[in-house]
């Protein structure tokens, strides 16, 4: 067989019963189910120069599959000899797996194998790209670019396996039970190779392409003169409410209503193209609230409840009174709860199905010497958080909540135990049997000051800013990446005393930047500045597989980065905290300006300024920041032109 992808869809459709819908941007075909064998074709028309299916191969199928009944399964394609009931080579689906079909011949005839990979999730009307490899008795099925999983069998696929006065037959085994009944883009045949390095080569991983049938790819075919489009197809619309969500290929034509800005946007498939409303451009900033605080404010975490409202949580330092919770009441924050804390860090507000949390990272012992961090929860009844599970910390800083899996996670960063610095930081799994976080994993932080979660295609990823190791805060902070149940090391880069990282997207690329602090190495002479240093940005390099550095920015003991976007501008606000003389310092905000990086454009009296948070209203879009130094926090507004 000549070493080319050999397309099974596109010699099969067009078709009779064949259907062509759209949906999350990307057309697909439906197959009908009234008459199986008009969605199948002679082998001879593939394999031309020989009447073999190849030894070695892959398989490459792109679907958008639909739920299947719980003993039921659905045939993604079969290949099945004349006047025989037995499939030579076929693929099908069931709930939360996923079977290989081939037919092996022996001595006394010839019998139906089965190959089966576990735990793959397709019936979630999203869009997936298989790619299965074969060789001999290994099988390896990659989803969406994802860890392989490989099975390998007792009974190896056929050296030869005759294909003569056979037919393939999509969706289905000649017969109307079990028949494909979501949308199929792409169906490849690769003889004699792994099709995954041709695939996994762009950011969207779960639509990458080796080859789609022409009335399926982006471009229609437009009709000569006055005829209609040759093969009409029909779109899956909907309208996306709330926060700004992802627009990528995969959202392609969809549209989002953004009501705080009262505009509708169209994604064109990497960004929100504005369709009635005139973009929005950020002209400068006003102060408009300033909020007495119980004391410093270490920490801010705004978050909304659905039905409830929009609130804000200060992590204060003086215990008593505690920490107190803000809601936005006509415009304006007000208090709303109060919570004792104990030189609160930072919060963080996750949700678990329907129930709503908020942990407080502490600092400090309570008066009873004990020293815990506490997760809340949100009564309904009470209309308040109340307290819900407590967990051994030692001089924690932060918290971070994640879902890997479908499993819920919370990870604690734990500064320091007495005067060591170097000390494990814990995540920890939900048990839904018990309702309660369990420790799952340690890892080993040097005076850590912040973890931040992100993902990349179906991989995920913690890094933590490690501050100081007892000597020196030039150490490295580590980013790990989550593969066979736990986190492993993934990249480790120099830090200054980091206090935050950032990750953030602009277009399909990928940033992550830290917050260096201060400069301190007890075995070095002194800087002049031990505070004035550069904090730097770092771009995702997917060929390197690795985080490159891309720009520096000459920060004053900065302690937090806050990305975000007004209209079609990307900016990043910068906490600088001290200079070495004073803590009033401006902190800055710096706009995206593509080749050259991001520059300066607003610069912000702050004093001792700890945390930057940005959240939307109906009113506008607003920055707030809390200050370590003084009880005052202020809301400051974006105003756009």
């Amino acid at each position: 067989t000549e070493l080319r992808p050999l397309d099974i869809l596109s010699e099969a459709v067009p078709a009779r019963g064949v259907r062509v819908f759209q949906a999350q941007g990307l057309r697909g075909v439906q197959l009908g189910s009234s008459r199986p064998r008009s969605l199948g074709f002679p082998a001879s028309r593939l394999f031309i120069h020989c009447d073999r299916f190849p030894e070695e191969f892959s398989l490459i199928v792109t679907l958008r599959a639909l739920g299947v009944p719980a003993q039921g399964s659905q045939y993604i394609f079969t290949l099945m000899a004349e006047e025989s009931p037995g499939v030579l080579v076929g693929m099908r689906y069931s709930p939360g797996k996923l079977h290989f079909l081939f037919w092996s011949q022996g001595r006394a005839g010839g019998w139906q194998s089965r190959v089966t990979f576990p735990n793959v999730s397709l019936s979630d009307s999203q869009w997936h790209t298989l790619v299965l490899a074969v060789s001999g008795q290994s099988f390896s099925l990659t989803v969406d670019c994802s860890i392989p999983k490989d099975v390998v069998v007792e009974t190896p696929f056929p050296a030869s396996l005759s294909v003569r006065r056979a037919n393939f037959y999509l969706g289905n085994r000649q017969r109307r039970k079990g028949v494909f009944t979501g949308l199929l883009r792409q169906l490849v045949l690769l003889p004699g190779a792994d099709a995954t390095p041709q695939i996994c080569t762009t950011m969207n991983f779960k639509v990458a392409t080796l080859s789609v049938p022409a009335i399926l790819r982006d471009v229609p075919v437009k009709p000569a003169s006055n005829e209609v489009l040759k093969y009409p197809y029909e779109a899956d619309t909907k309208v996306t409410l709330g926060s700004r969500p992802r627009c990528t290929k995969q959202e392609k034509t969809q549209f989002w209503f953004d009501a705080s800005r009262r505009g509708l946007y169209l994604c064109n498939g990497s960004t929100w193209v504005s369709m009635l409303e005139v973009k929005h451009r950020l002209d400068y900033v006003e102060e408009y609230q300033n909020l007495v605080t119980n004391s410093e404010t270490m920490g801010i975490e705004v978050f909304t409840i659905p039905k409830v409202g929009l609130f804000a949580a200060m992590a204060n330092r003086v215990t008593p009174p505690g920490s107190a919770v803000y809601k936005w009441t006509d415009g304006k924050f007000v208090p709303y709860q109060n919570i004792p804390t104990y030189q609160a860090q930072s919060w963080k507000y996750f949700t678990i199905g329907k129930k709503i949390f908020l942990a407080v990272a502490n600092f400090e012992q309570n008066e009873r010497g004990q020293e815990f961090s506490v997760i809340y929860k949100w009564s309904h009844r009470k209309a308040k958080f109340i307290t819900y599970q407590r967990i051994t910390t030692h001089s924690a800083r932060d918290w971070e909540a994640f879902v890997i899996e479908g499993e819920a996670f919370l990870a604690v960063v734990n500064h320091r135990e007495g005067n060591n610095h170097n000390i494990e930081s814990v995540i920890y799994r939900w048990n839904p049997r018990t309702g309660l976080f369990e420790t799952n994993q340690t890892i080993p932080t040097s005076g850590a000051y912040d973890w931040e979660f992100f993902t990349i295609g179906p991989y995920s990823f913690l890094a933590v800013a490690n501050t100081f190791n007892g000597t020196s805060t030039k150490i490295h902070s580590h980013i790990y990446i989550w593969l066979s149940g736990s986190f492993q090391l993934f990249q480790s880069i120099l830090t200054f005393g980091a206090a935050d990282w950032e990750v953030f997207h602009i277009g399909d690329r990928v940033f992550l930047a830290v917050a260096n602090s201060h400069s301190y190495d007890s075995g070095m002479p002194a800087p002049s500045n031990f505070y004035a240093i550069n904090s730097s940005i770092y771009e995702l390099n997917i060929t390197a597989q690795m985080f490159v550095k891309f720009q520096d920015l000459l920060t004053y003991s900065a302690l937090d980065w806050e990305f975000f976007s007004v209209g079609d501008d990307s900016f990043l606000v910068v906490a600088n905290s001290f200079d070495g003389f004073t803590f009033s310092v401006n902190s800055i905000i710096y706009r995206w300006q593509g080749y050259e990086g991001f520059v300066a454009t607003h610069h912000l009296p702050t004093v001792g300024c700890r945390d930057w948070e940005v959240f939307h209203t109906t009113e506008g879009s607003y920055l707030l920041y809390s200050s370590a130094r003084e009880p005052l926090s202020k809301v400051l507004k974006l105003k756009t032109t």
